[in-house]
């Protein structure tokens, strides 16, 4: 029988419940053409540091909130997968193709009589940006998510789910959060969308 891995081993949480970060760019792999020129005389720089507004500021505390609110949901829905309901998991800011990823793995955590024990961390470490200019205003963060406090266990035995690759490692993580009204209507607030692995941390 094949198994899949559970949402909170570091693993699983890169493929279980993240959508796949891929590059599309037509320029990819292409060789430079103009060739480096030998009497240019490199300039040094010094890395720029982006200037929030007030505003962008109140998102980006905001968004972080929300984001942090949003993975205790999953977490906690994940500690009794018997009891799984969209709605607290809405509310507390999860939306898009994560919710239904989340949704999903759940799902398969309770069909497979598996549960969460322990606790994850989960620390943002930047903020990428934050596009109040849009249609559907933006802030991206990246996060480190320490999954080692964490495991899946088999609610029949208590004793732990084998997992290959383990649950002790640390991963960063590319996470949008975006400003929609909720589906119930109402004031806009802010939703994670998106929580793509994109390497350790």
């Amino acid at each position: 029988m094949i198994r899949r891995r559970p949402l909170l081993g570091a693993t699983a949480l890169c493929a279980a419940l993240t959508l796949a970060a891929c590059t599309n760019s037509p320029e990819a792999g292409l060789p430079a053409t103009t060739p480096p020129s030998s009497s240019a005389t490199p300039t040094p720089t010094s890395p720029s540091t982006p200037t929030w507004t007030d505003e962008q500021l109140a998102a980006i505390a905001a968004a972080r909130t929300r984001y942090t609110a949003a993975r205790a949901a999953v977490e906690k829905a994940l500690r009794d997968p018997r009891q799984i309901s969209k709605e607290p998991l809405e509310k507390a800011g999860n939306g898009g193709a994560w919710l239904t990823s989340v949704i999903g793995q759940i799902r398969f955590q309770r069909e497979q009589g598996w549960y969460l024990s322990g606790t994850m961390k989960t620390t943002p470490i930047s903020v990428l940006s934050a596009n109040l200019e849009l249609q559907q205003p933006e802030v991206r963060l990246s996060n480190c998510v320490d999954s080692s406090g964490a495991k899946t266990l088999y609610r029949a035995t208590g004793k732990p789910v084998p997992l290959e690759g383990g649950d002790g490692n640390r991963r960063k993580f590319a996470s949008r959060i975006v400003l929609a009204p909720p589906a119930e209507g109402g004031a806009k607030t802010w939703f994670l969308i998106e929580d793509k692995a994109v390497g350790p941390c």
